[in-house]
This record gives structure tokens, sequence and C-alpha cells, in this order.
């Protein structure tokens, strides 16, 4: 016998179902509490609400755990590259080597961009943000692929879509960087790796020869798996519910870029390393600021450390640690910045009081140290987040269609005033 829940309310009762997924998540379904009281839930910020039923990503903040299709981080962070686990999120299985060769094919054929989209990019100033420019590059392919407004698409026009957006995506997130920085853009090279390729479209400079680090392309490579998906968070939830109206792929995927950019959302790398430069600033003193941090009436917090959803560790911090580690040796870089940062990484894996609280140093820390090492300026940071959560945008914005869930509508409960009278202008 199914379970189900109990509301009582003036005298009234009402039963409703309770859903439980694959890994015992227990949810009351209310899709009938409306039609059946009258009544409405209120969940500001959606803390307590599941929005739709998803087989992509599982993740479990108290035991620290995060999935994709089943498959833990930790083994695709070791033994896959990025664009495997694209296909993974996106398609549902790992690719036997023969889809792995094809969809790579693919996406290597299609990382040309139009040339007229350089003009967009010509339009935008040099102190444009990054994001902004990237998402307007995104949204402009409606217009240079105008049957992706279709939404009655067939599967395979839409995954020539989804290609063309993986294999853009690295040359519209450097030519943003190139743009800011008033360099000369760079076309993609289709005899390197998807991550290769792009280090070079970032930092290959028409004066001189520029060689891929592999060391780098590797670390680059494992934090794009870390960022991949994260479950239904703001940037994802935008993505579905923008796509729930039917809006084409690549309007869904640039609202979601632009949900990303809110600071509270994908800023938070980048607060990462303005902390460790107000820190140098100050005088680079790191027990200090370790002592505000633990000062209950100091408003300052550590950025980087500890994470909403992740109550005792992050599991991805974990994996890229020995990434920024490599990096760091490999590079030889010598920063004030990122030896505050190695202090600060000291102290909250030995002090006790970072310890009993589990602010550990998670995925944005070293992401930031990474991002830093390899010079990518702060405003870039979001970007390269964008680049590393695409497949996961894609995978949700796929499943919401092919689950044919109805077009998102939030209620509200209306806390404006009552019916008035119009009162003419020359007598109010």
């Amino acid at each position: 016998m199914s379970e189900s829940a109990k509301l009582s309310f003036k005298g009234q009762d009402y039963e409703f179902p309770v859903i439980t997924g694959t890994e015992n998540e227990s949810a009351i379904d209310i899709a009938k509490l409306r039609a059946s009281s009258g009544l409405i839930t209120l969940d500001p910020g959606y803390k307590n609400t599941g929005a739709t039923k998803s087989a992509i990503t599982f993740l479990d903040g108290e035991e620290g755990i995060l999935r994709y299709r089943g498959y833990r981080i930790e083994d695709l962070a070791e033994k896959s590259t990025f664009l495997e686990v694209s296909y993974l999120l996106i398609y549902g299985e790992l690719p036997t080597q023969a889809q792995y060769e094809d969809f790579s094919k693919e996406i290597t054929h299609h990382t040309l961009v139009h040339e007229d989209i350089k003009k967009i990019l010509e339009g935008f100033p040099s102190n444009a943000h990054p994001m902004g420019v990237l998402s307007s590059m995104i949204c402009a392919l409606t217009a240079f692929y105008p049957d992706s407004l279709n939404p009655n698409r067939t599967e395979e026009e839409i995954n020539l879509s989804i290609v063309r957006l993986i294999a853009k995506m690295p040359t519209f997130a450097a030519w943003a960087y190139k743009n800011e920085m008033g360099h000369p853009v760079n076309y993609p090279d289709n005899s390197l790796d998807y991550c290769s390729n792009f280090l070079k479209m970032m930092f290959a400079l028409p004066a001189e020869k520029y060689d891929v680090d592999p060391v780098v392309s590797a670390a680059l490579d494992k934090l794009l798996i870390l960022h991949a998906d994260h479950e239904q968070n703001c940037s994802t939830s935008t993505v579905r519910i923008v796509g729930s109206s039917q809006a084409s792929i690549y309007a869904s995927i640039s609202a979601g870029i632009n949900a990303l950019w809110g600071p509270l959302h994908g800023g938070a790398n980048q607060s990462v390393i303005e902390m460790l430069e107000a820190i140098k600033a100050d005088g680079g003193d790191a027990k200090k600021y370790l002592d505000k941090a633990k000062d209950k009436n100091d408003p300052f917090r550590l950025m980087g450390f500890g994470h909403r959803v992740y109550k005792n560790f992050d599991p991805r911090a974990k994996i890229i640690k020995k990434a920024a580690d490599d990096v760091l040796e490999k590079l030889g870089v010598n920063d004030p910045v990122l030896e505050i940062a190695k202090e600060l990484e000291h102290a909250a894996l030995n002090d006790q009081y970072f310890i009993d609280r589990q602010l550990y140093p998670n995925v944005d820390f070293y992401s930031g140290i990474i991002y830093r090492a390899l010079g990518i300026p702060t405003d870039m940071f979001t970007v390269m987040f964008a680049l590393g959560r695409l497949p996961g945008w894609i995978a949700q914005w796929k499943e919401m269609r092919e689950n044919g869930e109805p077009i998102g509508r939030p209620r509200q409960v209306y806390t404006g005033a009552n019916e008035r009278d119009y009162v003419s202008m020359n007598k109010r």
C-alpha cells in the first residue's frame, strides 16, 4: 500500500500521495492541492519544493555524495573525460568506443562559428563583462539557426543543436576573454582535444608560439567534469523553466548563463580571489584573518570554505585539490595571493575550530586557485563555470522536454492593496 500525507484545514482532511525516489528521497505530491482545497504552499526560494522528477544527478549533502546517472563523481573524475561525461549526462549512458568517437568527431566538426558572429563580438566594448558577451553570443545562435525555434523538431535536429552548443561554447568563451583583453581572436584548432583547443584559443598570441601544457589541460578537464551538473540549482532551474515555455535550446541555455552570472550563484570562486587580494592588500597576514573568521562578533567570513548543500565535505574539493597542487607545482607560480591561500587551506584542514564546524575548503576555493594560477582574470571565472555546466544544462533541458513537463507557473500569496477606486490626476 502506497504511503500518503494528510493535511487538515478548517475541519476538512485532504490526502496526498507520497512519492519515493530510487535513493529513498520522499516527497509529498501536492499537484492537486489547490484544486482540492483552494490552498497553495508558500516556500520562498523553493528550498523545500521539488519542481520535477529527474534521473540525471543525485546529490546528498549530508553524506557528501555526488553521482551523475548513478556513477560516483570520484570515478568519473579519475577515469573519464569531460566529453565522455557530457555524453553520459545528456544521453543517460556512458558511450561505447564507437559512440564516443562519433560524438567527438561531430563536436570537432562544429567548433567553427559563423564569421558574422565576430561582428556581434566587435560591438561590445572591451570593458563588457564576459558573461554578458557569452550569453549574448549563445542567444544569437537562434538567428543563425532559426530552425531551432521550432518546438516540434526531430530528435536528430535537437541532437545537432546539442552538438553545436558543446562545440561552439569554448570558442565563445575564449572570444569573450579576447574581447576583454583587446586581443585578436583565435580560431579553433581541431587537431587538439576539447580542453587543449580551448586553452590555445584563450592564450595563444599571433606574436609567439603557444604550446598547451598537458598538466594544465588535464586539470581543466577534471574541473569541467566536477562542474558539469549539480541537480536543481538556480541556473539549472532557470534553464528548465525557460525551456518549459518551448523556448529554443539556445535561448534556454542563454538564460541559464545569466542566472549563473549572479554573485550568489556562480561568483563564489571569484569571491575567493577577491578575499585573498584584500588580505594581501592589508599586509598579507593570514593568521589575522583566521582569527577574524573565528570571532563571532566580526562580520568577516572566509570565502570558499564550507558549503550550503554539503554539510560534512564537498566531494569535488577532495578531487580538485590534487589538480590544484599539480598545476601550482608544474607552473612554479610565485604569487603572494596563492601563498595566502595555502596558509588558509592548511589552517582549515588542521585547526580544530574549522574541523568542528566543517569549514573545509570547497570546490570554489580550489577552482579559484587554479584559474588564478593560469592567469585567468576573476571576471572570467564564471565563464569557466558555465563552460563546465553546459552539458548539465543541456541534459536538464532535454529531460524536461522528453518528459512533456507543463510550462512553469509558480503561484504567489498576494499582499498588496485591496480593491480601490481610481482617482483622477487633478484630485491626487
